[in-house]
């Protein structure tokens, strides 16, 4: 998501972590996704880059798959992409 923010949101993008009741979220203050895509950029192959592979969000999908998160995309500040990342099970110290 970091790569994916700083790749597509210029020279001047910002990114955010913050928590969630259950879970993260990862924002950036990029050019965000339009609502018509947002399913999209999480399918193998899906990419608005030039050379771009698509594998990026679709491996960030697996990875969530795997520990049994579920992740989602919304609008982020200033129009930029936000990734929430839920059903997270915290672990208290």
């Amino acid at each position: 998501m970091f790569r994916n923010a700083t790749e597509h949101g210029g020279e001047d993008v910002s990114i955010t972590v913050g928590e969630l009741d259950d879970g993260f979220y990862v924002e950036d203050t990029g050019l965000g996704i339009p609502e018509d895509k947002q399913q999209a950029v999480f399918e193998a192959g899906y990419s608005t880059a030039k050379d771009g592979t698509g594998f990026g969000l679709t491996i960030v999908t697996q990875v969530a798959q795997a520990h049994g998160w579920s992740i989602r995309v919304a609008d982020g500040p200033k129009d930029g992409a936000r990734f929430e990342i839920t059903n997270v099970e915290f672990i208290a110290e």
